[in-house]
């Protein structure tokens, strides 16, 4: 078989050769920067930060390394792709271990339910909890597998034109679309525990499950078929793997170089470069922004050139959940915790409608509990376990003022975690750092310091939410989280795919 495009070529891409600036560096910024090259065109990424990631960054402190962003890995052949594209092998850049369980989902009743995506486990814990369900189960399985084989072949197809959308109309309404995930799942079980197991996955995303599109419910049969994985070294070694691929097939990645503006031509519309912080410009035939979906719209694009974007059209754009994040290393060792624990507290619905539609930070929580080092002890000194504990708090569009709640808000967390799950935690952290919804807005600009940009309900879906080409300027092209299809690892590297493709047809 003939050896991919490596990039490096003219004769790789049978259009012109486009000068192409990339805004952001997060997974979708370097899967469309490694596309763009392998089709021949000049690519050059700048990011704010000083190092690549975005969302993905890594923080280092006192010999333990802690992923700031996303933990779990799903589709690892989307990532395979982008290496092929170079005529390289993934496995010599990053090595991916398959984790079971996926995760644990712990209750506030002492339940443990392991999440290993193998049906006959799945079943005998089902059939503890409630041996009515397990029936329930399979056929809510089945239809899980039904919406994965209607909707994944979507995941990599734009949806930036009206009949694009309406194409896709009847499978979407032969899977009923227009329901919840949580209604999906509790029309086939009865037991609240389980129905919280079936239906959380939207989480990840920054969806409310009881909002979010039951598309969203092929999550369940992608873990399924494909498991869940984990990056030796951290995510960030998958970001450092991707960044390398970039820069060996010769992009150009340009670390501290924050974009203030897009510069476009009146008399065109189009857009002719990128104007970064420190005044440089850098010309381009395109302009692809990985920056946060508002952010490259209310301040990146001039108000003179939206007149489809205008401020107030994506002001109306609902927001996804916020986050704080507690980045913690213990001088010992809890064996007895998994690699990813799901924490359920004493409510559900109740506690996503304060943080998703009332926006109050409620006295009680749910929380994701990440200890890598269960699978990596390389990221902590021996004996050591490095952690972070997740918990989703309602954006910035609320009231909370996280200048004078944050240190009583870690402290109810820190004893929860000592008082259920970790023994004497306050006298095992050695090393600390937290994060809250204004890290979100402040370091990676995001609009009301959304963690996930545009919330993934039905009517901010597929054309309906941010499209991956602009309206306004038609040589701008978007990608991440807060465009189509939305966010999580296989969403952002999907829509560098889109975005490289619409690129690579128009060239």
């Amino acid at each position: 078989m003939a050896r991919p495009c490596a990039g490096d070529a003219e004769s790789c891409h049978e259009g012109r050769r486009l000068r192409i600036v990339v805004i952001g560096s997060g997974f979708g910024g370097l899967a469309a920067g490694i596309r763009l090259r392998a089709q021949g065109h000049e690519v050059t990424i700048v990011e704010k930060l000083g190092q690549p990631g975005g969302r993905a960054a890594v923080f280092v402190q006192d010999g333990f390394t802690f992923d700031a962003g996303p933990t779990i890995v799903t589709a690892p052949w989307l990532i395979d792709q982008l290496f092929a594209l170079a005529g390289r092998s993934a496995s010599d850049y990053v090595t991916l271990v398959p984790l079971s369980p996926f995760y644990q989902v712990r209750f506030e009743d002492g339940t443990v339910f392991p999440c290993t995506g193998r049906d006959h486990e799945t079943e005998t814990q089902i059939r503890r909890l409630n041996p009515a369900d397990v029936d329930g189960f399979r056929r809510f399985s089945a239809a899980a597998d039904e919406v994965f084989d209607a909707a994944m072949p979507l995941i990599d197809q734009p949806f930036h034109t009206l009949p694009r959308m309406l194409r896709q109309v009847p499978a979407l309404a032969r899977v009923r679309a227009w329901r919840s995930v949580a209604r999906m799942v509790s029309r086939y079980v009865s037991d609240e525990r389980v129905r919280q197991v079936l239906s959380f996955h939207p989480l990840l995303i920054g969806g409310n499950p009881f909002e979010a599109s039951s598309i969203y419910a092929l999550i369940h049969s992608l873990e399924k078929r494909w498991g869940v994985w984990y990056a030796m070294g951290g995510t960030g070694a998958l970001v450092q793997a991707l960044a390398t691929l970039f820069k060996e097939t010769g992009g150009l990645l340009r670390l501290k170089a924050e974009a203030r503006e897009i510069l476009i031509d009146d008399r065109t519309g189009r857009a002719t470069g990128v104007r970064l912080v420190s005044g440089e410009v850098l010309q381009a035939d395109a302009v692809v922004s990985n920056a946060d979906f508002a952010h490259t719209y209310l301040t990146l694009v001039p108000a003179r050139a939206r007149k489809v974007n205008t401020d107030a059209r994506v002001r109306r754009r609902r927001q996804a959940m916020s986050l704080v994040v507690i980045y913690f290393g213990t001088d010992r060792r809890y064996p007895d915790l998994a690699h990813h624990e799901i924490l359920m507290g004493p409510r559900y619905r109740g506690l996503l409608e304060d943080i998703f539609r009332r926006r109050h930070l409620a006295e009680d929580f749910s929380l994701y509990l990440h200890r890598p080092t269960a699978t990596d002890p390389s990221l902590a000194p021996d004996g050591c376990d490095a952690w972070y504990v997740l918990s989703p708090v309602p954006n910035l569009g609320g009231n909370v003022d996280w200048e004078v709640t944050i240190d009583r808000y870690r402290d109810a967390i820190v004893r929860y975690l000592e008082a259920r799950y970790l023994p004497n935690l306050s006298q095992h952290i050695v090393t600390e750092r937290r994060v809250d919804p204004r890290y979100f807005r402040d370091s990676l600009n995001s609009h009301l310091g959304s963690a996930f940009s545009v919330e993934p309900t039905l009517t901010q879906s597929a054309w309906f939410r941010p499209h991956n080409v602009s309206e306004d300027v038609p040589n701008l092209f978007l990608v991440g989280a807060g465009t189509h299809p939305g966010a999580g690892i296989p969403g952002v590297l999907s829509s560098g795919k889109i975005v490289a493709d619409l690129i690579g047809r128009a060239g």
